[in-house]
């Protein structure tokens, strides 16, 4: 059966797109989030981690279209938050400070950032591209990392393709929501990961229905 063995990564459409074609897609990733569990999972995620009316600051990464940042904005009107993606036209419809960058280099100092976030992001990447990313984000982060990711799951697996005909998703989202399932990570495996990379204290918890899990660690 899919998603029961070790993760699987295949290249995703929606990552070779030109702005037009991927417009959909991004639609779809925001309607995914909003009505099954994306933005639910972070706001719990932020509860548990930032004191209510506190000031901070927030680097996205791999934000795409912004919807998360745009929900930090919401929920703490204080917080700055700054969206960074590879491709730059992910970016068009993301609001407040934004910088098309690589996560491998990213382009900021030392604690530049009280918290680097990415959410749905991990999984496109081996494992040891994993560890370094999570580097990455300990060392720009102040006080923390936070990550949302997807739980391998058959349920998730097949979700999109079964309900295709009652939520008409673009085709894209189709291909590359199973690949991204099959990509991503069982609890006890993104915590090992967090673990190689440095970070201090991590914790990760399961989300369901949403098939979300949620990392939580110190920076290094």
């Amino acid at each position: 059966m899919h998603c029961q063995g070790k993760r699987l990564i295949l290249p995703e459409l929606l990552d070779t797109l030109p702005a037009e074609q991927a417009r959909a897609s991004l639609q779809d990733l925001v309607r995914i989030n909003r009505r099954w569990g994306g933005h639910s999972t972070l706001r719990r995620l932020l509860k548990e981690t930032v004191p209510d009316g506190r000031a901070f600051s927030v680097l996205d990464v791999g934000a795409a279209s912004g919807d998360m940042g745009a929900c930090i904005r919401q929920w703490y009107p204080a917080a700055k938050v700054t969206s960074l993606d590879y491709v730059e036209d992910h970016l068009t419809c993301a609001a407040g400070s934004k910088v098309a960058g690589d996560a491998f280099r990213l382009p900021f100092g030392p604690k530049t950032f009280d918290y680097v976030f990415c959410s749905l992001f991990l999984h496109h990447f081996r494992d040891e591209a994993v560890v370094e990313l999570l580097r990455n984000f300990g060392a720009v982060a102040r006080k923390g990392v936070l990550v949302i990711d997807l739980e391998r799951h058959p349920i998730p697996y097949y979700f999109i393709a079964w309900s295709r005909p009652l939520l008409g998703w673009d085709p894209v989202t189709v291909h590359d929501g199973a690949i991204s399932v099959e990509a991503a990570f069982r609890k006890n495996e993104l915590l090992d990961l967090a673990r190689q990379a440095g970070l201090r204290n991590p914790s990760v918890r399961r989300f369901r229905p949403a098939f979300r899990l949620a990392l939580r660690a110190d920076s290094a």
